[in-house]
């Protein structure tokens, strides 16, 4: 008798929520009666090598599970693997499906962002090209945000909580000094063309912080001029100026703030180019044209593996998204990928939906332009409504020795 079994595979930046979502498929097919659960190690790039997990072996229990969802980073490792079009490439496609069929695999689910949805999209035109049964499920996730279609992805609430709790640490920090003049942070933050990231700045404003006294977006062109004017001005009304911005901020003629400095030439297998070092671009100019002492700071991993500072609203979604991909591709669904509808903000309350992965896969959604103001130095109150709902509740770690224990898969990180 034919097993009926399924693989999961996780792709891109890891987030702190990534693996609430395998977690989700783990519980579902558990559930749904499957015989075996596969996970990819090291995603569809894995998977070609035929480099596969048994999760059920480290997955056993509900405990298992609950650890998981408190394990940062991807727990079947990640890749940035990306599939050639099908029109010549047809035998790499043809192996994808010689091992899934080898493994008697069902389904494939792939959690991740935009290039993983196109992972998702190439590989169910595939299976109705050659009208193979195996389905295919995205299951979302991003700390950019910047998917299309849902309200917003796993990843990004628990990566905004973070921004805005650790930017609540730096400002008090900083206020600490400038008894003469004040000491002036640029706290840079990821989102690469899209600023949801550096947006969440704006929710560490409140009774007891006043928040950055500027976030500057990708969405809206940068302006070094009338940056290095208004630092200056703040300089003489303040003692400690706190300012946020995106990895990605770009000039009006299309360079990134960052490559005017010694920038990473670095291009992924997806094109997109490696950014970070823009604050110390911003802090540099600072110093030697204003005379002031400036400080950059980067968050770069931390703000998508802080588990122990996740949204128990964020987990909770992780894994719900992943266990109704595995339930919708169980009812014979394919080539589509979950997605969050918001039914209210306040109470919050949501609704979750599938739809059609072509309309999502290579699609960015941008920061709307009416919620960037004060001349693209700031972000509107509406932000702050969407958002704040995103980083509600905790998740307790479990902790051992004075640390959080992580769920670890034992393979090795060396090359073979």
């Amino acid at each position: 008798m034919a097993q009926r079994n399924i693989v999961v595979g996780q792709s891109g930046g890891p987030t702190a929520v990534i693996n609430s979502s395998l977690a989700g498929v783990v519980a579902a097919a558990k559930d749904l009666g499957y015989d075996k659960i596969y996970g990819m190690h090291h995603g569809i790039q894995g998977f070609l090598n035929e480099d596969l997990v048994d999760i059920s072996e480290y997955v056993k229990d509900k405990n298992d599970i609950e650890l998981l969802k408190r394990t940062p980073s991807a727990f079947l490792g990640s890749c940035r693997f990306k599939l050639p079009k099908i029109e010549g490439n047809e035998e790499i496609y043809d192996k994808i499906f010689e091992i899934m069929e080898k493994n008697e695999i069902e389904c494939l689910f792939y959690i991740g962002g935009n290039d993983s949805m196109d992972t998702i999209k190439m590989l169910s035109d595939y299976a109705e090209l050659k009208g193979k049964k195996q389905r295919f499920m995205g299951v979302p996730k991003t700390i950019d945000n910047d998917l299309p279609i849902t309200d917003h992805t796993p990843g990004y609430g628990s990566a905004a909580k973070y921004i805005a709790a650790s930017l609540k640490e730096v400002i008090r920090d900083n206020s600490s000094f400038g008894i003469e003049k004040p000491t002036v942070v640029v706290v840079e933050i990821m989102g690469r063309h899209a600023g949801w990231l550096t947006a969440a700045a704006a929710l560490s404003r409140g009774e007891d912080c006043e928040g950055p006294d500027m976030i500057y977006l990708p969405e809206a062109d940068f302006d070094m001029d009338d940056f290095m004017a208004r630092v200056k001005k703040l300089s003489e009304e303040k003692s400690s100026v706190v300012i946020a911005v995106s990895e990605g901020i770009k000039l009006a003629d299309g360079r990134f703030v960052c490559e005017l400095g010694s920038a990473s030439d670095y291009v992924d297998a997806f094109g997109h180019k490696q950014l970070s070092g823009c604050a110390v671009v911003l802090t540099n100019k600072i110093q030697s044209e204003l005379g002031l002492k400036s400080r950059a700071i980067e968050y770069s991993t931390l703000q998508r593996a802080a588990t122990h500072l996740a949204s128990l609203t964020d987990i909770n979604e992780a894994f719900t998204v992943g266990y109704l991909a595995c339930k919708a591709a169980d009812e014979g669904k394919t080539g589509m990928m979950v997605t969050i509808e918001v039914v209210n903000r306040d109470p919050y309350e949501v609704a979750y939906n599938i739809y059609d992965i072509h309309a999502i896969a290579n699609v960015e959604r941008p920061v709307p332009a009416e919620w960037i103001v004060n001349n693209g130095t700031d972000v509107s109150e509406e932000y702050v409504k969407y958002a704040r709902p995103l980083i509600m509740g905790e998740l307790t770690p479990m902790m051992v020795e004075g640390l959080p224990r992580h769920l670890v898969l034992n393979k090795s990180t060396y090359r073979k």
